[in-house]
């Protein structure tokens, strides 16, 4: 659900990012102009390899290095998640599986209208090469860890925790939720 009000006027149109402004009634009566950012909606794959999860160790241009998941965004037109998932997990890994699953779909808060998708694609397995974005990305490294291991990981600076933040920062200090958690994940 889009947090932009449908009386908004887009007033930039760029390639990730796209700006709208609407006047909104403040409570003494006058108006102002507001503005959001539209933000290309994301895709973060767990990718699961028996009973290990895939991360990789990636650099894109301007950016440190960084461990996380696979993950992009959509295209132009593309409204379906899973289909975004299987597109960006072949392309950034080779992988591919007959088994991607929705697990949540979370809107980032704030000023951006942005939502990221968290798919899990269950019995994966290598067809291809990975056909990065040429000149855009780099994976320096890739790693099959369990799940403990991904929980330990999550604590360097480095790793981008995304729509994971909460239940990673639950599972480090509930042993419930842990299981809860990898439950969700493998489907145990």
């Amino acid at each position: 659900m889009s947090k932009i009000p449908r009386e908004a006027k887009k007033v930039f149109e760029g390639i990730i990012f796209d700006v709208y402004h609407w006047e909104q009634e403040q409570f003494d009566g006058t108006f102002k102009t507001f503005e959001m950012v539209k933000h290309w909606d994301t895709v973060v794959i767990v990718a699961l390899i028996g009973d290990k999860i895939y991360l990789q160790r990636e650099e894109q241009p301007n950016e440190a290095p960084f461990l996380g998941l696979p993950a992009g965004r959509f295209d132009k037109g593309e409204k379906d998640p899973i289909i975004v998932a299987k597109r960006e997990l072949l392309e950034e890994t080779g992988y591919t599986t007959d088994d991607f699953r929705l697990l949540r779909s979370v809107e980032i808060p704030g000023t951006v209208d942005w939502t990221q998708h968290v798919v899990i694609a269950h019995d994966c397995r290598k067809v291809a090469e990975p056909k990065l974005d040429v000149g855009g990305e780099k994976i320096h490294e890739t790693m099959l860890v369990t799940f403990d291991e991904f929980l330990e990981l999550s604590k360097i600076p480095d790793f981008r925790r995304g729509a994971f933040s909460d239940d990673i920062v639950k599972s480090l200090n509930d042993p419930a939720y842990k299981e809860s958690f990898r439950k969700q994940l493998f489907g145990l």
